[in-house]
């Protein structure tokens, strides 16, 4: 099976591919006429893909995410490798492949950032804010397995959340033995926090977001994530308005640190302050890899990252 990430231009290929995205669209002429506009993935990477013969059953048969068998070139617009297709079907059974083999999953296998996670949890020496947490994480079951992080940004694959997590919880203990003066209670329970209302904001499957919830789009992870705690604190019957609680509530509501970025307030102590960083370091530190890791081999220069400027990264020959 050819990888996306060796595609070279002119290139016919023949292969199975998972179907990430699909979604008909029309051409500019006149009169204008559907064809699909896809994104096929594999595990080293993913492309663009325009299928400009769709009929109407067509239409009706692609939905992301599925299995295809496609056949089509290679071919460079606008200086990026884009798949034409000229033929695509289901894959079926007697195939012999297996969708989650064409599936982007995060390096460490899921039961083992679950597990780091929960042991983090437990070194949390606040009773309190312990059972809090694992009212939480009992909250959204084993979503965390295969929950991305995001629909692109970052950490976008299989188990990206728990992933995403974890390296913030492994960067939070350097930063904790570098600066003591800070809460590590606090700060790892944020950790744990900041995000894990994604699983309820993000509609996923086999760590490929196809939409934003319902609930997700009128209130979003961040109040969703603040209001758990609200709940938590009520069932175990903490005070809802003590210092720790509001303090919890407002390492979730500040963690994105500006209004504009979705922030309800302004980190304003110290924990708050380290979470923000940490988020942001070990997101654009993910785009930045993604960006690196995905690349066409023989192309020197990424795409524009979004979540970086939209600046294009180089990969040095060292790090081929």
């Amino acid at each position: 099976m050819t990888l996306i990430q060796s595609f070279t231009e002119g290139q016919e290929v023949t292969g199975f591919y998972l179907l990430k995205t699909a979604m008909v669209k029309q051409t500019n002429s006149t009169p204008p006429k559907d064809y699909l506009d896809l994104v096929l993935a594999d595990a080293s990477g993913e492309i663009s893909a325009k299928f400009w013969d769709a009929s109407a059953a067509d239409k009706e048969t692609f939905f992301a995410p599925m299995l295809v068998k496609v056949r089509g070139v290679v071919q460079l617009y606008r200086e990026r490798l884009q798949f034409k297709v000229n033929k695509i079907r289901p894959a079926t059974d007697e195939d012999g492949y297996n969708i989650t083999d064409f599936v982007r999953s995060a390096p460490v296998p899921p039961n083992d950032l679950v597990y780091a996670i929960k042991t983090a949890a437990y070194t949390i020496q606040d009773t309190e804010i312990q059972m809090i947490i694992d009212h939480c994480l009992n909250k959204i079951g084993d979503k965390l397995m295969h929950y991305p992080a995001a629909k692109g940004m970052h950490h976008a694959f299989y188990a990206g959340l728990a992933y995403h997590i974890v390296r913030m919880l492994e960067l939070a203990e350097f930063i904790c033995k570098q600066r003591p003066f800070l809460n590590r209670d606090l700060l790892v329970a944020g950790i744990i926090l900041h995000d894990i209302a994604k699983t309820e904001e993000l509609t996923a499957e086999l760590g490929i977001v196809s939409e934003y919830s319902f609930t997700g789009k009128l209130l979003g992870h961040i109040p969703l994530a603040a209001s758990w705690v609200t709940e938590a604190a009520m069932t175990i019957g903490a005070d809802v308005n003590s210092e720790k609680i509001v303090l919890l509530q407002h390492m979730i509501l500040s963690h994105h640190n500006l209004p504009e970025w979705g922030s309800s307030v302004l980190p304003q102590i110290p924990e708050a302050l380290a979470l923000h960083l940490i988020d942001q370091m070990d997101a654009k530190l993910q785009a930045a890899e993604d960006a690196i890791s995905m690349m066409p081999s023989t192309d020197d220069w990424s795409a524009p990252v979004r979540a970086l400027e939209n600046k294009s990264f180089y990969r040095a020959k060292g790090n081929e």
